[in-house]
């Protein structure tokens, strides 16, 4: 069994016994909360985890090598994680908490009053684990929302999480004078963690307008501390003499072996580009991103109902307590809508809370919980209103042309996905994928599956729940020739 949260020692190894209480499938801020809180309430906890390390895409760690000394430099919040990975830590080493790095989850299946969980180890073996616990907490977090246009397939074209994985994880920049492109606040915080970094951000370019947000003043108004932190990302934006362009979007980048220049093109409401409004503006990088997605592979697999949110993005309908609509599923942080890791902790925490009182019998919620709700319910307030305000217009189709690559992993360009939906008659991104391929490759639709959604007339920011796979990443096929025979009954 592993003795530390921080070495992959468990892989291979499986089923646990005694059986634990609850299974929670992600390290990242909500799983890292709820299985540090389930553990103190008493439960038996399996922390599974695709990283080696926790922190999940939030808090990434510099590999030992590299020597960082301030590790923490570019997070938020760095003090309260490493707190939180201590407990974690003591928890392990005190047997309540088993912690399986390195383990990506393939499919959770019912199995008697519980659940079973079959996880792949990444590496070389790719060796098999199975956990068996009589509940599952899902915090599997997000991946960036991407919407194509012409040379975003150049080599020095990043995802702006992406850049930020750079930095935080491998402390490298991706080329010293970066545009940062995009909508939504994470386009801030790279530009200030590229600043702050060295490098030389001329412009970030921002779909929406901030002018949006006036329209929820009383969610900004219950949480001062996000204004606090917009003012703090503007004067980033001023001391390192970036010049911040709102109502635009990148509507092309050129180069030949790399990016060079990108085209930058004023916006109407509908995010329509406007003709005549174009300019280039000279970069050896660019990192661009529309926001997030909710990763719901596994949810939706075993029948957890979802719901539009306000950003355009599918997101799982979740109780006063957590609970999917699934009994004995709960989920925590971003599966639930994009709303940033204070938020995902205050939900992971309470999602643990429900599960003690579920499992181990207790009466109603003490005002320790009550605050938490309070506080849950002020910031998922305003991540909605982040959502609506930065949710993509459907003009943004209008910047792409028919050879634009819109599936890279199989090189499906607009062309093909347009002829399939006007000459084929395909009217959702399931019957595209099926005609044209797009959606079919390594990814399995994460980097396309809002703009073939889009362009089929579906949300034009990929409102649609992701297909219910059996699978939901890459799997051996000799893990799935060695699953039990399914019961008779």
């Amino acid at each position: 069994m592993p003795t530390s949260p921080s070495e992959p020692s468990g892989k291979g190894r499986g089923p646990y016994d005694p059986d634990p209480d609850l299974a929670v499938v992600g390290a990242g801020p909500a799983g890292l909360a709820a299985a540090v809180e389930a553990a103190r309430r008493g439960l038996r906890v399996v922390l599974v985890d695709a990283g080696d390390r926790p922190g999940g895409q939030y808090h990434r760690h510099p590999a030992p090598g590299l020597g960082a000394r301030r590790p923490g430099a570019l997070h938020h919040d760095w003090r309260e994680f490493t707190r939180r990975t201590a407990a974690l830590d003591g928890l392990v080493r005190a047997g309540r908490v088993v912690h399986l790095p390195g383990h990506h989850v393939w499919t959770v299946v019912p199995e008697g009053a519980g659940r079973r969980l079959h996880a792949v180890a990444a590496g070389d073996d790719d060796a098999a684990a199975t956990v068996r616990a009589r509940a599952v907490l899902l915090a599997t977090g997000s991946h960036e929302r991407q919407l194509p246009f012409p040379g975003w397939t150049l080599p020095g074209v990043v995802g702006a999480g992406g850049v930020q994985a750079m930095l935080k994880g491998g402390l490298v920049l991706p080329g010293r004078r970066v545009v940062v492109a995009g909508s939504g606040p994470l386009v801030l915080a790279v530009a200030g963690s590229l600043g702050a970094a060295g490098a030389h951000v001329p412009a970030v370019v921002e779909a929406g307008t901030y002018l949006g947000y006036s329209g929820f003043a009383p969610a900004l108004l219950r949480n001062p501390a996000k204004l606090a932190e917009g003012a703090l990302h503007g004067s980033a934006l001023l001391r390192h003499g970036t010049r911040l362009l709102t109502r635009h979007a990148v509507v092309a980048a050129h180069g030949s072996a790399r990016v060079e220049a990108v085209t930058v093109t004023r916006l109407g409401p509908d995010w329509r580009p406007l003709p005549g409004t174009g300019r280039r503006i000279p970069c050896d990088a660019l990192a661009v991103g529309h926001g997030l997605v909710p990763q719901l592979e596994l949810a939706t697999a075993l029948g957890c109902a979802t719901r539009t949110a306000a950003d355009g993005t599918a997101a799982l309908v979740l109780d006063a307590e957590q609970a999917t609509s699934v009994p004995g599923v709960w989920a925590a942080g971003e599966t639930g809508g994009i709303g940033g890791a204070r938020l995902a902790v205050v939900e992971g925490t309470l999602a643990a809370a429900s599960v003690a009182r579920v499992l181990l019998g207790g009466g109603a919620p003490g005002p320790r919980e009550a605050a938490l709700r309070r506080r849950r319910d002020r910031l998922r307030a305003f991540a909605e209103a982040m959502g609506a305000v930065h949710r993509p217009g459907p003009g943004w189709t209008g910047w792409l042309r028919p050879d634009t690559e819109v599936c890279r992993c199989e090189e499906v360009p607009v062309a093909r996905v347009t002829e399939a939906v006007d000459a084929l008659g395909a009217r959702d991104a399931r019957t595209v994928k099926l005609l044209t391929r797009a959606g079919m490759g390594w990814c399995q639709g994460r980097m396309c599956g809002p703009a073939v959604a889009a362009l089929a007339g579906g949300a034009s920011g990929g409102g649609t729940a992701p297909d219910r796979r059996p699978l939901s990443c890459p799997v051996p096929l000799r893990h799935l020739a060695e699953l039990p025979e399914p019961s008779a009954d």
